[in-house]
This record gives C-alpha cells, sequence and structure tokens, in this order.
C-alpha cells in the first residue's frame, strides 16, 4: 500500500493515507511518480522535467583560429542562461548545480584542407574531442561537432571550448548563432 495524492477529475483532490511511509502522486488515478526514502521513481512513460542549469552561448562574430595552436572560442553572446553559470567574458561554463550535463558545442571554420578539432576542456584539461579530416583537393567550409555527457561538482569545474586546425594560415571561425554555438544543460542532478 501507499498513501495517495490524486487530483480527481470528478471530484478534486482526494487523499488516503497510511503508514507505509510510500507516497503516489496520481492524476485521474493514473499513478504519475512514487515518492519515499531513497527519492522519486517515475511512472513508466513519465518524465519528470528538468529544472537545472541551461545556455546556449554563440559567437556574434567571426573569430580569428591560427594554425597548429589550440584556441579557445570566444563564445560571447548568449541566447539563454536559466542559472547564469555561463561566463560571456570568460567562455566558461561553470554549473553550480551537481550533476550530469549535456554539453554540446560546433564550430564552422571558413576553409580547412587538413585536419581540425574540437576540444571540450574540463578545469583547464582536454576532456573530449571531435575532429574533421577533409581531403587535400577540397577547399570546402567545414564544421567540427562534439556532443558530450560529464560531471560537474556544482562549485568548481568549468567548461571551455577549444579548437585547432593544420591548415598552416589563419583560419576563421564563422560567428552567429547558427554556425558555432556551445550548450549545456542538466541531464541528471547527482
Amino acid at each position: 500500500m501507499a498513501a495517495n495524492i490524486n487530483a480527481d477529475t470528478s471530484g478534486g483532490l482526494k487523499l488516503t493515507s497510511d503508514t507505509s511511509g510510500v507516497l503516489e502522486l496520481k492524476s485521474a488515478g493514473t499513478t504519475i511518480a512514487t515518492v519515499n526514502s531513497t527519492g522519486i521513481a517515475m511512472a513508466s512513460g513519465k518524465v519528470l522535467a528538468s529544472t537545472g542549469p541551461t545556455f546556449s552561448a554563440h559567437l556574434s562574430a567571426n573569430q580569428s583560429i591560427p594554425s597548429a595552436t589550440f584556441t579557445k572560442i570566444a563564445f560571447n553572446a548568449e541566447l539563454f542562461d536559466t542559472n547564469s553559470d555561463y561566463n560571456t567574458g570568460t567562455y566558461r561554463f561553470t554549473p553550480t548545480v551537481a550533476g550530469y550535463y549535456q554539453i554540446n558545442a560546433i564550430s564552422i571554420l571558413s576553409t580547412v584542407l587538413n585536419t581540425a578539432i574540437i576540444t571540450l576542456y574540463k578545469n583547464g584539461a582536454a576532456l573530449a574531442r571531435g575532429t574533421q579530416q577533409t581531403n587535400n583537393s577540397l577547399q570546402t567550409t567545414r564544421g567540427m561537432p562534439i556532443s558530450y555527457l560529464a560531471y560537474a561538482n556544482g562549485s568548481s569545474d568549468y567548461f571551455e571550448i577549444y579548437t585547432y586546425h593544420t591548415t598552416g594560415s589563419t583560419q576563421v571561425a564563422l560567428g552567429t548563432s547558427r554556425f558555432s554555438y556551445f550548450q549545456a544543460h542538466l541531464a541528471r542532478a547527482a
């Protein structure tokens, strides 16, 4: 058994109680979630919406990227930042809620003839990479995406995006929210 809170469609809110220490949340008699001493368990097919930090930042203008040098991408404009965890001056995401974050980024360089790399850094060290290798006979615009699930402690851990290429001359990371962006959201709290 379990104590129940049911948002009934005919009689409003209905409460039943017992001494099991388990609480069921229901809507029209259908269990949405069960709450006990270990936490909340969602019923099959039900989703608990995340309310953690979420942001999306992008380059507001083109950025020069020298050849053979890891260069931090200056994502200096925000589309949104629900918890003020992204800094447009340092280009760092420092989440204030401990948990697992889905992190996505892309950088499109003007022309890359050899290898281009995008790297997710955590606390100043490379954590994950995305690579784009091109055919030397083609001269095209190339995008380097990265998608990674990473843990953050909610206080001091921070994330940045760097890029690197071996073209031999300075290239341009294309600005605007469509071509070069950095995004993250809390997938699950710790």
